[in-house]
């Protein structure tokens, strides 16, 4: 007598979205990466892994902020020498004296004030003479920033901002988390590298673009990181995944995500002793996403961030589950996400989260949704600032203030 056919698992149910936010920088935060020093010119993109301090006061001596003439006691006053950036002065000892002085030059002991040269003329007998402002026109030693204050702290991103505040303070290299690697493989038989679609192909849309937005997070993408279309075999996922989780902390996957005929992701990272930390998440569009843990055999942790075929699913994937895993990884604090106002009703999605494509007016503080926005269309992201988070069980409504999951924009590109 045949044994009785063994009843199908149930998938697990969807984690709610902010839960799969957590977890992704939960599973980050508990792997972040290493610390190491970098020079100043080789920062742009990492994490403060320590507090950046200022070595000497700032400034560390007083500083002429205009070209003129440093002067003590009351004019007109005689000419005794010059003083340019870079020199040390002598001091003024005598009511009646002046230097020339340049903007960022010492200021000599014993001066009152600084003449603008402007505000300044000379007397038939040579003498320097003029009405000072009231203020002194010098920056004084530790007016911006004491010797030793803490001015950032662990976890900020490092920018040019921060590259220059850094040399100003006297630093030569920093303690930085290891900017996280990321590879990306393209799943799909369908897709086309080059030319227009036609024929039953499409262009692939996310091989270009996928690692673009990566390197916005922080994530250090080179050009033979990204492989692809992989062929829709299983061996083939398995070949590829393993390849590149010999070199990368994240490796994201497009497409395949389900369980179709040709759906060869999930077999793939059972092969590979792959650990889910979310499988699916109930938000809408972007719903088959999933994100998964590998221990290599070096005993060094990986992910495998699984991101939707629809392009702009697999956007939505990129900033609900790896943006919170790579702020994690380098050591940031977890994202917290802007408010703004509804300008214009957003539909719900019943028991889903619903992340609409919006569009800032920041000077109204308000959001608008945008046209063209099905998960297969991009032409509603390439005008987006980011997506509006329509809670479970809601819909949005004008006036409603909602939480907004920015895009990693460059300062000033989008929005009004």
């Amino acid at each position: 007598m045949e044994a009785a056919a063994a009843d199908p698992v149930a998938p697990p149910p969807p984690a709610g979205w902010e839960e799969a936010r957590s977890r992704a920088y939960a599973v980050g935060r508990a792997a972040a990466l290493p610390v190491v020093t970098r020079p100043l010119v080789d920062l742009d993109g990492h994490t403060l892994a320590e507090p950046l301090a200022t070595r000497t006061p700032l400034p560390a001596f007083p500083t002429a902020s205009v070209d003129g003439w440093a002067v003590r006691g009351t004019g007109p006053w005689r000419i005794v020498g010059r003083v340019l950036a870079g020199g040390v002065p002598a001091p003024l000892t005598e009511d009646g004296t002046t230097v020339e002085i340049a903007t960022g030059a010492m200021v000599p002991e014993g001066a009152t004030t600084v003449l603008r040269v402007e505000e300044s003329s000379r007397t038939p007998e040579g003498l320097v003479a003029g009405t000072p402002r009231p203020m002194p026109e010098w920056r004084l030693p530790g007016e911006e920033a004491a010797a030793g204050e803490e001015l950032l702290p662990v976890g900020t991103p490092v920018d040019p901002a921060v590259i220059g505040l850094a040399a100003s303070c006297g630093h030569d290299t920093l303690r930085v988390r290891r900017q996280p690697r990321a590879a990306l493989l393209v799943f799909g038989d369908e897709l086309l590298t080059a030319g227009p679609p036609g024929a039953g192909q499409v262009r692939d849309a996310l091989g270009p673009a996928v690692p673009a937005w990566l390197r916005r997070y922080g994530c250090a993408v080179r050009p033979s990181d990204v492989v692809g279309p992989v062929a829709d075999t299983l061996s083939a996922h398995v070949a590829a995944l393993s390849a590149a989780l010999t070199h990368a902390d994240l490796v994201c996957t497009t497409g395949g995500t389900m369980h179709g005929p040709v759906d060869h992701l999930h077999p793939a990272l059972e092969a590979l002793g792959a650990e889910y930390v979310v499988n699916t998440v109930a938000v809408r569009p972007g719903f088959p996403m999933l994100l998964a843990r590998v221990v290599g055999a070096d005993g060094r942790i990986r992910f495998v961030a699984g991101l939707p075929g629809n392009p702009q699913s697999a956007i939505l994937a990129l900033v609900s589950l790896v943006a919170p895993l790579l702020a994690g990884l380098a050591g940031r604090p977890v994202p917290v996400l802007p408010q703004a106002v509804l300008a214009e009703p957003i539909s719900g999605r019943g028991a889903f989260t619903h992340l609409a494509l919006v569009r800032l007016d920041r000077v109204a503080g308000t959001v608008h949704p945008l046209r063209h926005v099905g998960s297969a269309m991009l032409r509603g992201l390439a005008g987006a600032d980011g997506f509006a988070v329509i809670r479970p069980g809601v819909s949005g409504e004008p006036g409603d203030r909602v939480s907004v999951v920015p895009l990693p924009l460059l300062p000033g590109e989008r929005g009004s």
